[in-house]
């Protein structure tokens, strides 16, 4: 279930680094946002792993 939740967001979080990428905003938004949705997806990776 978590692990579909960490999928969401990490959806949610590329979407954002892309639109600041458009927007023309600092280089530092779009890289942290992309940051995020990479941890996120490794998050939810690891939630289904066998044993956790």
């Amino acid at each position: 279930m978590w692990s579909v939740v960490l999928m969401g967001a990490a959806g949610l979080l590329a979407g954002g680094a892309i639109a600041f990428h458009q927007q023309k905003k600092p280089r530092w938004t779009s890289v942290a946002f992309g940051i995020l949705a990479a941890m996120a997806l490794l998050a939810a990776y690891l939630l289904t792993l066998p044993g956790s």
